[in-house]
């Protein structure tokens, strides 16, 4: 049964359309990736690729606080990395906090 979750984990939710080749989008986002690694508060994510769409990404990250994200996402060099993502696609984006979970 799947448990109400109290914490103050937030989730970063990033729904990317690309407009290029899938493979340079992808080094891109890892090249983002590897700077939010850095950063304080950050857990993990997951970037998927839509079955059978090369242009249809959804990023998962999750971050100990929203704090967290948020001094990120001012820093100077992520903006340099979003900038590389949107010269190659498009997104919707949102941040969620984690209201049910179950394991398997």
């Amino acid at each position: 049964m799947p448990d109400d979750t109290t914490d103050d984990v937030v989730i970063f939710v990033n729904r990317f359309t690309v407009h290029g080749p899938a493979e340079e989008f992808e080094r891109a986002f890892a090249r983002s990736a590897e700077f939010m690694r850095r950063q304080p508060g950050f857990l993990h994510y997951t970037l998927s690729r839509e079955v059978g769409r090369e242009d249809s990404y959804l990023n998962v990250a999750y971050w100990r606080d929203s704090d967290s994200l948020r001094a990120a996402a001012r820093d100077p060099e992520f903006q340099e990395h979003v900038a590389a993502l949107r010269a190659l696609s498009s997104r919707e984006h949102g941040i969620y906090a984690p209201r049910q979970t179950s394991d398997g």
